[in-house]
């Protein structure tokens, strides 16, 4: 019989570009964190999740990443699940931690997302992030020739044929930018917070046409961490308000396209295990790796209809404290996007709004959210998907 899952403590570290900190580091801290949010101990954990993406191409830690991150963290003899699923490995290990903690496997599970890609050598980094694709498939000639960035280049494309599509402009793709860093701008733990005009995305470098600098997710570093329980142990913590996970769904990519892509199943899949429809979401956190994903998304996880996503996003309904507030964070754009974190500080910011716990990005009366995260690209589908229903 399956159990209800609970999420009863959120810890996030600063992200940016911290040369100076290690995985260990930013590891800890979120970790320490969730679990004084949780008012646990270390010795309460039954299981841990690990996610990490980079580290054995940018620091050389390879196999027992998690063991080695949270080693000091309290948890003699506690298993550590290592997860590495591209940019949605964080969510990922939450996936497996949720279906744990349903099965009744465990009581208590900890979910832990810390990433540092920032190096000395910027080609280090990029060169990182170019191994999430299959190296054995030959890709198109213009990928990755002219950014030095496959994935910008692949989002570049894809937003010509959007724009052409429904007369999406190049002002409403600086537009999602202006939004994203006004929302960080209210986050003190997001990457870029100061906030940018229309004139200056547009000014800003192109890194694949029509994508311009401002439109594209950075490089950076930090970590998140969840605390996961049943049912039964919520009540022995009295005064902790849980926030319940209605449905966790992943899926892997299909090559040729022959099913919907990824982002679309794995999200219409959580929908219909929580039994909501896309138009009941009140926040939602989605995979915003380059500006135009966005607006995309509104229309193809069903915020909207299909043509209607620029209608959307000008009538300011996915703004801070909109109909559906997307990416208050400050999304992957602004918030910042070091990937093994990225999954988990998506829930970490729905968890705080749907307590109300998020200040000026606050969405009043939010009581259901949705995080939409995917990673990879195979063939011409995103490798991976996972998307999370989160309620009160």
């Amino acid at each position: 019989m399956n159990q209800q899952c609970a999420i009863i403590g959120v810890g996030m570290t600063p992200f940016g570009k911290f040369l100076d900190k290690s995985v260990r580091m930013m590891a800890m801290d979120a970790a320490q964190a969730a679990l004084a949010d949780a008012g646990i101990q270390p010795k309460d954990v039954e299981q841990v999740y690990f996610s990490n993406a980079v580290a054995g191409l940018v620091t050389g830690q390879e196999m027992v990443r998690g063991q080695a991150a949270l080693r000091f963290l309290g948890l003699p003899g506690v298993p550590v699940v290592n997860v590495e699923n591209a940019c949605a490995s964080g969510s990922t290990a939450f996936n497996l931690a949720y279906n744990a903690v349903r099965a009744g496997q465990v009581q208590v599970a900890l979910v832990v997302g810390a990433e540092r890609m920032s190096h000395e050598d910027k080609r280090v980094s990029f060169g990182a992030l170019a191994k999430a694709v299959d190296l054995e498939e030959e890709l198109p000639k213009h990928v990755g020739s002219g950014s030095g960035s496959i994935f910008m280049d692949i989002y570049a494309e894809k937003t010509r044929k959007y724009m052409e599509a429904t007369g999406c402009t190049r002002e409403d793709l600086a537009q999602i930018v202006v939004k994203s860093r006004h929302a960080a701008s209210l986050n003190p733990l997001a990457q870029f917070r100061t906030e940018t005009t229309v004139e200056d995305v547009l000014a800003s470098r192109v890194i694949s046409d029509p994508l311009t600098l401002q439109m594209c997710s950075s490089i950076g570093d930090g970590a998140a961490a969840l605390v996961l329980c049943t049912a039964d142990y919520l009540k022995k913590l009295t005064a902790k308000k849980p926030v319940w996970v209605g449905a966790s769904a992943i899926v892997a990519g299909t090559p040729d396209l022959s099913l919907a892509p990824s982002p679309i199943r794995a999200t219409f899949k959580a929908y219909e295990m929580a039994g909501v429809d896309p138009r009941d979401i009140h926040v939602a956190e989605v995979h915003d790796a380059s500006a135009p994903s966005e607006v995309m998304y509104y229309e193809s996880l069903g915020f909207c209809a299909a043509g209607e996503g620029v209608g959307l996003l000008r009538s300011g309904a996915t703004g801070l404290n909109g109909k559906i507030s997307v990416n208050p964070s400050g999304g992957l754009l602004s918030k910042g996007h070091p990937i093994g974190a990225t999954g988990v500080s998506q829930l970490v910011e729905l968890a705080q709004q749907l307590r109300g716990e998020s200040g000026p990005r606050q969405r009043h009366g939010a009581k259901i959210a949705l995080a939409e995260n995917g990673g990879g690209q195979v063939g011409l589908d995103g490798a991976a998907a996972v998307s999370t229903i989160l309620q009160v």
